[in-house]
């Protein structure tokens, strides 16, 4: 994700320079309502999935931290989010997102010594793991990362709720600069819930925690259990805290995401072009708590990965919009027919690799899809681009209709 804001620093002006309100906006636009409109529904289902998926990871917290039951962990938790983000939309999610990013970093650097602690010091961490724990590349392969990263940048490219930070920027130097300090504040947290978890290997390879305790609950309840067994309450509550916001501060994103993209590029674009600001807002708010309870509802059955959950939204929303929304700021040929192939054949390759085929395409295995999601996407688009080139050779938008 480090790595990711870095590179969008370079596009971050031009981004802010679109002045559109979602990236549904910018296709219906720039290529047209059809283009608008099947870049909605694409955007529009991960949206709900990645929400889920905060909503899981939030409730685990709380059902450890408060003794109570998965499931009504979940509904705590949707409640919550769906309250604050409906009442005070972008406005509150960035007023909370700001105060999150400190309890995030402040409560995982303090659970550090803490933890180090009670497995008695750092020499008996590195005493209890196996060596290649500690490998930069342990389990990953330079590959991996490369495709990681380029799934990141892809994904916040085109994500409502990456996007919309630099659409709400003050100008192209503001949102430049808050690329930059994400890639800061991103690079040096990477580190710390890995560090932990390390720690929480050692110290079931100890005998302090008990192996079995974790083969029943998950992986994803380690940090949890570390940090009830390693720190006192009240850095406990500041972990919790941090870790809890960490996953509001995205869920709060995503709803926002989808309501205001149903609002604006489905709902007034084509199914009620008359509609008023306070009409858009009132279904804003109303499909927030429709996402909200259907996320919510996937939250509580769902026993899947979060990370394979996050990772499939990821990737199925950018692998076929990143081209056309990049080149569409620079390209004067990028053209309606182009888009829609492109649109269309990445989705569908990242969906059919994903769900059927394992990963493997003409016998070569992709550990992350969107690498051939992308590259199936821009031949697609640059193809029916130049088989269909644009009436008019511009990369200016089209005056928002009233």
């Amino acid at each position: 994700m480090s790595f990711a804001f870095v590179i969008l620093t370079f596009l971050a002006p031009k981004i802010r320079e679109a002045t559109v309100k979602t990236v549904p906006e910018y296709f219906r636009r720039r290529y047209g309502k059809s283009a608008g409109l099947i870049t909605a529904i694409i955007m529009l289902l991960p949206l709900v999935g990645l929400t889920a998926g905060q909503f899981i990871a939030s409730a685990v917290i709380l059902s450890t931290m408060l003794g109570i039951g998965y499931k009504l962990a979940v509904v705590i938790v949707a409640i919550v989010v769906v309250l604050y983000s409906v009442m005070g939309g972008m406005w509150s999610v960035t007023l909370t997102d700001f105060v999150q990013v400190f309890l995030i970093v402040i409560g995982m650097i303090i659970a550090v010594p803490f933890a180090i602690n009670l497995a008695g010091g750092w020499g008996n961490v590195v005493a209890n793991v196996p060596s290649e724990t500690f490998g930069m590349l342990s389990g990953y392969s330079i590959s991996d990362i490369i495709s990681l990263t380029i799934m990141y940048v892809a994904t916040f490219t085109v994500g409502q709720e990456a996007v919309s930070r630099y659409y709400s920027a003050r100008d192209g130097k503001a949102a430049k600069q808050g690329s930059i300090l994400a890639a800061l504040v991103n690079f040096i947290y990477a580190f710390i819930p890995a560090v932990l978890g390390v720690i929480t290997l050692a110290l079931i390879n100890m005998g302090t925690f008990n192996a079995d305790d974790f083969a029943d609950v998950g992986a994803r309840y380690a940090l949890p259990v570390l940090a009830i067994e390693a720190l006192p309450a009240i850095i406990c509550g500041i972990l919790f805290a941090g870790i809890i916001s960490a996953t509001m501060s995205s869920s709060d994103s995503d709803l926002l995401g989808a309501g205001s993209i149903f609002a604006n590029d489905i709902y007034r674009a084509i199914l009620k072009p008359e509609a008023t600001n306070e009409e858009v807002m009132r279904v804003t708010k109303t499909v927030m708590g429709i996402v909200g309870i259907a996320s919510m509802f996937i939250a509580m059955f769902n026993t899947s990965s979060i990370v394979n959950l996050l990772m499939f939204c990821f990737t199925l929303r950018a692998a076929g919009a990143f081209f056309p929304y990049v080149l569409g700021h620079y390209w004067k040929g990028a053209s309606l027919a182009g888009t829609i192939a492109a649109l269309i054949s990445g989705s569908v390759v990242v969906i059919y690799l994903d769900n059927f085929a394992g990963g493997n395409l003409f016998g070569i295995h992709f550990s992350q899809t969107i690498v051939p999601g992308l590259v199936v996407a821009l031949i697609f688009f640059l193809i029916f681009s130049k088989i269909c080139p644009p009436k008019e050779l511009t990369t200016e938008l089209a005056p928002e209709e009233d």
